[in-house]
Order: structure tokens, then sequence, then C-alpha cells
């Protein structure tokens, strides 16, 4: 699954595949705008046969969900952990730590989705 999306998104983004790695991240990294974005949310639903939700797939809200939780006295993990069930409990306080670095987006959260997608 992670190679299918690593050449989704070189082919999109015309990089190397071999220079992609799961940990890149896809705006930092890569400079992904966002018809880059609809792109590679096209491109994966087309070539995987998976349902794509742009909001879910690419964290799109992750700051909103972040200030409603602080608003509602929730932990942010657990508000981050409910909307964006595809990623794992360490991945999800790498991005908490990681979140003043700049768009938190890698290619590993992709595959996480489309895996999670693929089973449903």
């Amino acid at each position: 699954m992670i190679d299918e999306i690593i050449r989704i998104i070189a082919d999109i983004m015309d990089q190397d595949p071999h220079t992609i790695t799961p940990a890149t991240y896809l705006v930092r990294d890569l400079g992904a705008q966002s018809i880059d974005l609809l792109e590679i949310g096209v491109a994966m639903q087309q070539h995987l046969g998976i349902p794509v939700q742009d909001d879910t797939l690419f964290l799109r809200d992750l700051r909103l969900v972040l200030l409603r939780a602080a608003d509602e006295k929730i932990a942010p993990e657990a508000a981050l952990a409910q909307r964006y069930p595809h990623l794992s409990a360490a991945r999800i306080n790498a991005i908490l730590a990681d979140l003043n670095v700049g768009p938190v987006l890698q290619v590993a959260d992709l595959a996480a989705y489309a895996t999670a997608h693929a089973r449903s």
C-alpha cells in the first residue's frame, strides 16, 4: 500500500519516488498545495479503490479539532483519536509535539488512512 501511495505522490509532485519515505511531509518537504492534495486524493480513490474524505485524509480540520477539544476540556489526544481513528496513538503524540513546526501531514498518514479504509 505504501509503495503505491509513494508512486502516486511522486507522479503528482514530479518527484523521484526513491526520495519519498513514509516520514516525508507532504507540505513541508514536497511543497504540496491544495490542488496537489486534491489530485492525490482522487488518484488514491481511483488506484486503491477506497472512499476518500479529504478533510480526514489530509487532516485539514486538525487545528479546529484541537480548539474544540480545548473549549470542551477534552484531552487533545482523545479528540484527535476520535476524529482520525486511522492514526495510532504514537502518531497522534508525534503530531501534537510537531504542531508548532508547520503542517504535520506525512506520507505514512495517507497509508494509515488507506489501510483502514481498505478493510472497511
